[in-house]
């Protein structure tokens, strides 16, 4: 048998379940997967793949940005009673 090498990676739990689901409808183990993508990486001289940053539409920015100051009490969000004014307010915003 082969010798092996351990490595210790971390993630968020949500990632590795997901990760696991995917990988297992190709019969691959999380291992397996990780191996395909270091080899990979060796024969490509780098990621096997593109990496780049994301790049959003000026409305997805403008949400993201109001989201932060949100987050960080720079700005309140907005509250409703009732789910109906809400849905009266989107309608406004749509017209």
């Amino acid at each position: 048998m082969a010798r092996t090498a351990n490595i210790n990676v971390r993630t968020e739990p949500q990632t590795k379940s997901g990760a696991e689901a995917i990988y297992s409808n190709f019969g691959l183990s999380l291992s397996d997967a990780i191996n395909v993508f270091l080899n990979m990486s060796i024969i490509e001289g780098g990621f096997p793949f593109s990496v780049k940053q994301p790049r959003y539409n000026h409305e997805t920015e403008e949400a993201m940005a109001e989201a932060r100051e949100i987050m960080s009490g720079k700005k309140k969000a907005k509250r409703y009673s009732n789910a109906k004014d809400l849905f009266d307010e989107l309608d406004k915003e749509e017209n």
